[in-house]
């Protein structure tokens, strides 16, 4: 009787453990992508048919499961750092000797971070308290979503090897500007090369999400990356491109940019290129033009994590908490996955209720949180993100 016990405990335990973890979208994937299709085009217009221009899509969260891609947002952040091939860029922050090579590393790490867009497919608004754990050889990456209204999330990523630390809080504004929808990303990133002791602070670009005259999802704006103890700034401008030059073909992720003495504006590179080809910069006493970047080698044939170790999965797993609704967006099983949504946002309204009526305030598990105003912060609780159930690669 214990043994058919136990084996029923197993089982249950398997299903509690059940996850569905994607491959993330690759630069290759973009000439399979069908996702401006009119289709989607009239859908999405059709929810935004009674919203004014100019309006704060915050908690406009109601997407039916045709229009989400099967993954959550807390993942999409968590594969800028985790997801990548060949060279570890992260780690090479720290391993260059000059400040001024750091600096160059930082902004070539910051570059890799630009991904594909897929137009018209939204990944789902995490629920209070979900997470997303992975390790991808030397580096961990845990993220944690600390507040739903508004949604904010918080990612804590460490490499073991090269003692860097990267804390980031990212809460976001979507606005409907009636031809497009533009987000404006908040809150902080702080890279920290310890064994360097210098702390780099960096901006976030604007996404673009463009229905007319040509739809299409674009990185645009600026990024500033600051480094106080070496006296040394970089600044990139990432152009989405007109209409017609779009339909030219020119210049749609183009980035320009520069690397200066933050105190005499002094120019040292001019940096220039494609963040989706290559990137390069020019020494401006030397002439010398280097390739920094290259995304083929970076965003191409990227892999999914696979389970390490099932016991250490958290109930609070992105990939589990989500499992039956991208299983049925995979299988195009739209009544299931509709289903599969609703039961967990129900779920989440259940559990806000209670705490509620028992006087409670959610409190986050993995960092402390600090609002100030329409402003957020969030520190670590642990000085280093452990090795993760859920990796790429094992550490060299």
């Amino acid at each position: 009787m214990k043994y058919i016990e136990l084996i029923f405990q197993a089982k249950e335990e398997e299903a509690r453990k059940h996850l569905v973890v994607v491959k993330p979208f690759s630069l290759e994937d973009e000439k399979d992508s069908e996702h401006a299709a009119l289709n989607v085009i009239r859908r999405i217009f059709s929810l935004l048919k009674d919203v004014r221009p100019g309006s704060d899509l915050t908690d406009f969260t109601q997407l039916p499961p045709q229009l989400n891609q099967p993954r959550s947002q807390l993942q999409v952040y968590g594969e800028m750092i985790y997801s990548f091939g060949g060279q570890d860029l992260l780690g090479e922050c720290s391993r260059r000797v000059l400040p001024i090579e750091r600096l160059k590393s930082v902004v070539t790490w910051n570059i890799s971070k630009l991904r594909p867009i897929i137009f018209g497919l939204a990944p789902y608004n995490p629920i209070l308290g979900e997470t997303h754990h992975v390790s991808n050889g030397h580096i961990n990456v845990l993220c944690e979503q600390v507040s739903h209204h508004p949604p904010v999330s918080a990612l804590h990523a460490t490499h073991e090897k090269e003692n860097i630390d990267l804390t980031w809080v990212q809460y976001f504004t979507p606005r409907f500007r009636g031809s497009y929808v533009e987000v404006e990303a908040k809150g902080k990133r702080v890279l920290k090369l310890l064994t360097r002791k210098e702390t780099y602070e960096m901006e976030q670009p604007k996404l673009i999400m463009r229905f007319l005259p040509a739809a299409g999802g674009h990185w645009a704006g600026k990024i500033k990356i600051k480094c106080p103890e070496t006296d040394l700034e970089a600044e990139l401008h990432l152009n989405s491109g007109s209409f017609m030059e779009r339909l030219r073909g020119n210049d749609n992720r183009s980035i320009k940019g520069k690397i200066s003495e933050s105190s005499s504006g002094n120019k040292l590179y001019d940096i220039f290129g494609h963040w989706d080809r290559t990137v390069m910069a020019t020494n401006m006493k030397t002439n010398e033009v280097d390739v920094i970047y290259n995304a083929k080698d970076n965003i191409s044939e990227l892999k999914p994590p696979i389970v390490k170790n099932q016991q250490e999965i958290m109930e609070s797993e992105s990939a589990m908490v989500w499992s039956e609704l991208s299983e049925g967006i995979l299988k195009k099983d739209w009544e299931r996955a509709k289903k599969a949504k609703k039961a967990v946002e129900e779920k989440q309204r259940l559990s806000s209720k209670l705490r509620e009526a028992a006087g409670e305030s959610w409190v986050s598990k993995h960092f402390l949180v600090v609002k100030d105003g329409k402003d957020w912060d969030c520190s670590p609780l642990q000085p280093m993100v452990p090795r993760a159930p859920l990796i790429i690669t094992e550490p060299h």
